[in-house]
């Protein structure tokens, strides 16, 4: 198996509605960690609270990076993960667009 020279690794926080219940993981693939999150198999907290809507998220290339930011993030007071949110996601707007579903450019003719 060749191995990659770039993997993907995110830090994520999900919700169920503005300035909801927080849910902050960390994934090898956030398509299907959201996935999971939609159809309730995505953890115990989150299919509890029904924590469905992808409001952060960060990138990371190496694992070792992405976990020493979640665990962070996860000491964080609330007011202060609700200003990360806030600073780029201000209507709290769910990032998450599933694969095959974005839209192509519009024609110009």
């Amino acid at each position: 198996m060749v191995k990659r020279a770039y993997h993907n690794y995110w830090v994520y926080i999900i919700t169920n509605k503005p300035r909801g219940i927080l849910y902050i993981g960390v994934t090898g693939g956030i398509d299907d960690r959201m996935e999971r999150h939609l159809n309730g198999t995505g953890g115990y907290f989150s299919s509890k609270y029904k924590l469905k809507h992808l409001v952060y998220y960060e990138e990371y290339q190496y694992i070792t990076d992405a976990i020493r930011r979640e665990k962070q993030l996860k000491n964080w007071h609330r007011a202060w993960k609700i200003n990360l949110i806030e600073s780029l996601n201000p209507d709290w707007t769910n990032l998450w667009v599933p694969l095959g579903s974005v839209d192509p450019e519009p024609s110009s003719g």
